[in-house]
Formats: structure tokens, C-alpha cells, sequence
């Protein structure tokens, strides 16, 4: 009996290792709160951790992008992992980050995207960035319309709080007593919000079009169910042609009251400043693709990459050591004709020579710099 008893231990001991060997999800711990991504972007948000003390404050934001009228990629119905969703090592841009990719294979329905999500934290923060990256596989150009699918879960529990748009600061704020969630779109101006109260089978493509085309911001939706509200939010329609991507920026931010909440915010907006470092003259426009030397060289910390665009082109700017291993990738998206400048900071790098690589429409060019700290 004892043996018996054993062996089904031991059984227990495989199940529990394996199950956690599936289910496990990377996540990081600013110190003030948790977040987790799952393989197919799903982000949760716990506070203080992900611990069963901890208490879940997000049920889930994930991302919706619509192509043509009534087909939208969803979280629920098409995402599949492309790239295995990992904790990176050793971030460049924030304390901690959450890389992965998704593609539509879990329905193989339009539109065929692929969409990378960089997830970024900071020690002791209340607030992430989420930069999404949206790249158009259809052969056909599309009309993307990208957004978010939002369920707040306050203080581990649905239903009854409110949603309302603070329009002095552009936030969209879940409140139920103190405990404020806000999200913002940094990268491009909110085209539509709007709320309603959950129900069993709401993520269909006509529904997700439909409130992505809402058109309007909703100044308030109060939940009188214990179901709770689920929040749909849009920008304007960009045109991808095939192979083109767009990126864009929310952030997240948590408080104990409104007034935190907001003060939370900003300090993410102040973030979100230092990692998009583009500075753009559209005014002026080169007759040919340039890569300047960066200035200054040798740099320590920060330096500047100037390069010219004579026309609209997707662009990726990228950092790699002397044995061709790739340490960053600074820019991944449309800009438009003109001169743009990209402000470096290498201060989690080592003393060495790197090579800074633009590749544009018209080809790839490369130069070194030097970082001496």
C-alpha cells in the first residue's frame, strides 16, 4: 500500500512539474505590480504579484486589428503563436520586457496579420507600455483599423464600476471606489471608445467592427451587472499595403485613487518620450536615401543617427556587436519622406564598437560607432 501510495506521488509530482512547465507565462514584477503575457497576447495585471494574495486588476488587454469591412483579427477567435512570448534578459529600453508574436493560424481567417508585442516595465512603477507592431501579410493592401479589447477586473472582482474619459489627459479610467486603471494611446489620437456590459460570445466579427467603428468617444458607461463592462478602442484607419506595419503605443497605469492613477500616467508618457526618440523634418525632403555618422562618435552615453528619406519607406534601424549579433532594434515602422533623427541611448550597453544598420525600401545601409564609458 505504501508503495502504491508512492508511486501515485510521484504521479502527482510529474502532473504539477509538467502543468506548470505548460501553463507557466513569462511576467515581471515592477514592485508595485505584476504583469503577465500569454503565448497568444493576452496581458493580465496583478497587484502586489501574481500570487494567489495577489489581486488580478485586469482580466485582459489584447489587441483587435480590422482589414476589410467585417473581418478583424481578435484575441479569442485567430491568435497563434509565431514567436515563443519570453522575458528578455537583458532589456535596452525599460527595466523589464515581455517580447512575442502572434499570427491569425488558430482560424486562418482575414486579415492575415502578424503582430509583435514589447511590453515594458520599469522598477517601481504602476504603469507598462504596450508597443504594438502590426505587420500586413494579405497580398492585398488593407485599411487597418487597430484597437484594443479591455476587461477590467478591479480589485479581483467584475461588474459595477465605471468607465469614463478624462478628457483634459486623454484617459479612459476603470474606477470602482479608489481603485483607478487607466489606459491612454500614445501614439496616435483616440478615434473611438466605447463600453458595454460583458456577454457570453460578444467577440465576433461583426460585433469587434462594428465598435471599432463606433466613431465617437463615450464619456461614460456606469455596469449595473455583476458581469461588468468590456472596453473596445480604435484609432484611424492607416492603409498597409503588403509587408508594411504600423506600431503602436498604450500605456497602462494603476492608482490607488484617481489623482495616482494620473500622476502614474504621466510618468509613462515621460517614458514613452525617451523610447520613441525620433525627432522628424518633413519639410525638407533628401533627393536620395542617406545614413549619417552618428554624432557624437565616440559617444558616451547617447548619440544621434541622422538619416534621410526621400520618400515614404518602412524603416528598421538596428544596433549589432562586432560578432553580428543584434543588441537592438530601435526602429521597426512607416515614416514618412524627410530627415529623421534618432537619439541613442546606449547606457545599458558595454564600452565597444557597434554597428548602427538602416534598412529602408531601397536597400540596407551600415555604420560603426564607438561607445567609450
Amino acid at each position: 500500500m505504501k508503495k502504491i501510495v508512492n508511486i501515485f506521488s510521484f504521479l502527482i509530482f510529474l502532473f504539477l512539474t509538467y502543468s506548470n512547465a505548460i501553463f507557466a507565462q513569462p511576467s515581471f514584477n515592477t514592485g508595485e505590480f505584476a504583469i503577465t503575457v500569454n503565448d497568444y497576447g493576452r496581458i493580465r495585471l496583478y497587484t502586489p504579484d501574481t500570487s494567489e494574495a495577489g489581486l488580478r486588476q485586469l482580466e485582459r488587454m489584447s489587441i483587435l486589428v480590422a482589414g476589410a469591412p467585417y473581418q478583424v483579427f481578435d484575441y479569442q477567435n485567430d491568435a497563434d503563436s509565431e514567436e515563443e512570448t519570453i522575458l528578455l534578459n537583458n532589456p535596452l529600453l525599460s527595466d523589464y520586457e515581455i517580447y512575442g508574436a502572434f499570427n491569425n493560424y488558430y482560424s486562418s481567417e482575414a486579415p492575415d496579420v502578424l503582430v509583435k508585442y514589447n511590453v515594458y516595465g520599469w522598477n517601481g512603477g504602476k504603469f507598462i507600455i504596450l508597443k504594438s507592431t502590426v505587420v500586413n501579410r494579405e497580398t492585398a493592401t488593407i485599411n487597418a483599423i487597430v484597437g484594443m479589447d479591455i476587461i477590467p477586473y478591479l480589485d479581483y472582482e467584475y461588474g459595477f464600476d465605471t468607465v469614463s474619459y478624462d478628457i483634459t489627459n486623454e484617459i479612459i479610467r476603470s474606477h470602482r471606489g479608489l481603485t483607478n486603471l487607466g489606459y491612454k494611446l500614445l501614439s496616435h489620437p483616440l478615434a473611438s471608445a466605447t463600453a458595454f456590459e460583458w456577454f457570453d460570445g460578444y467577440e465576433t466579427d461583426t460585433n469587434y467592427y462594428n465598435w471599432l467603428n463606433h466613431g465617437s468617444i463615450d464619456n461614460e458607461y456606469v455596469s449595473e451587472t455583476a458581469d461588468g463592462p468590456v472596453i473596445i478602442t480604435s484609432q484611424a484607419p492607416q492603409e498597409l499595403a503588403n509587408g508594411d506595419s504600423i506600431e503602436v503605443y498604450y500605456a497602462v497605469s494603476l492608482g490607488a485613487d484617481e489623482s495616482e492613477m494620473i500622476a502614474n500616467m504621466h510618468a509613462a508618457e515621460e517614458k514613452y518620450s525617451v523610447i520613441t526618440k525620433v525627432e522628424s523634418d518633413v519639410k525638407n525632403i533628401p533627393s536620395q536615401f542617406t545614413l549619417d555618422q552618428n554624432y557624437p562618435n565616440p559617444f558616451n552615453p547617447s548619440t544621434k543617427i541622422s538619416f534621410g528619406l526621400p520618400q515614404k519607406s518602412k524603416v528598421v534601424l538596428k544596433i549589432f556587436n562586432v560578432l553580428g549579433q543584434q543588441v537592438a532594434e530601435l526602429l521597426n515602422q512607416q515614416l514618412e519622406a524627410g530627415n529623421h533623427v534618432y537619439n541613442f541611448d546606449g547606457s545599458k550597453l558595454t564600452s565597444g564598437v557597434y554597428i548602427y544598420s538602416l534598412q529602408t525600401d531601397a536597400g540596407t545601409i551600415s555604420k560603426k560607432m564607438s561607445l567609450l564609458k
